[in-house]
């Protein structure tokens, strides 16, 4: 645990490389946020208050307009990123343009630790799908949250062992399932429970985005989609994708190549 007089590392200023939008404008930034506001990030949640007063002193509120590009890949990270609002796409693409993204990820996920722990450049480009905040770490800041905090430590640890299995099982689904039983598959794995029962998708992805987490045409998703949803398996709320009761069966067993 860290003690009351315990002295950060890192500075409360952010660094003079934070990321621009796609005019070049930088990024709003605020240093110092709440301790309210630091425990809406589950990896923090659990810890007292005299843990997290010197946490949340260097840490930064950085607000991302809508496709602004946080982190490239091949660039080196200098900082950890906790999404705080909206959601953002980890993307690869190729010297053509075309892109295949990674993951989604939203509020309570985090990026940029890999590159901070182990020093190699991003292995792929983040970029907002949505106008969102995130709650911002410097480097040596979050290397001593690291050695002071079992408890971030190990939620660090499962984070990457969850992403490690998610990727298995998208390597899976790539290798054994057709366009339907991928799209089936994404939507189960992207689906959360709700307090009143229901399955949903909590972001709202579209079907290009779908298709480029799954390898497919924008054209064939349209069609799966819509196959889902005259079956009565899937429907729209506020824009966001519900699956219906015993709708996990049914598309669990969709058809393999």
């Amino acid at each position: 645990m860290v003690s009351a007089n315990y002295t950060w590392a890192g500075s409360r200023d952010f660094d003079s490389h934070h990321p621009c939008d796609s005019k070049g404008v930088p990024l709003s930034a605020e240093t110092g946020i709440s301790l309210v506001t630091l425990r809406a990030l589950p990896i923090f949640q659990a810890l007292d208050d005299k843990t997290l007063v010197p946490i949340a002193r260097v840490s930064s509120l950085r607000s991302v307009p809508r496709q602004s590009v946080v982190l490239r890949a091949g660039d080196r990270t200098d900082n950890v990123y906790f999404v705080l609002t909206g959601a953002f796409k980890v993307l690869v693409s190729d010297e053509e343009g075309r892109e295949v993204i990674l993951s989604m990820m939203g509020p309570g996920d985090f990026f940029g630790e890999m590159g901070v722990i182990d020093d190699h450049p991003r292995s792929a480009t983040v970029q907002a799908a949505h106008s969102s905040e995130l709650v911002v770490i410097a480097k040596a800041d979050f290397h001593r949250c690291l050695a002071d905090s079992f408890d971030v430590s190990l939620y660090i640890m499962r984070s990457l062992v969850h992403r490690l299995r998610a990727a298995d099982r998208q390597i899976e689904s790539l290798a054994l399932l057709d366009v339907y039983g991928r799209v089936a598959r994404l939507l189960l794995d992207m689906a959360e429970r709700t307090e009143d029962g229901r399955l949903m998708v909590p972001q709202k992805v579209s079907r290009q985005d779908i298709a480029k987490m799954i390898g497919a045409s924008r054209e064939m998703v349209s069609r799966v989609m819509k196959d889902l949803q005259l079956r009565g398996l899937v429907h729209e709320v506020d824009g966001q994708l519900e699956l219906l009761e015993d709708v996990a069966d049914t598309l669990s067993q969709a058809p393999s190549e």
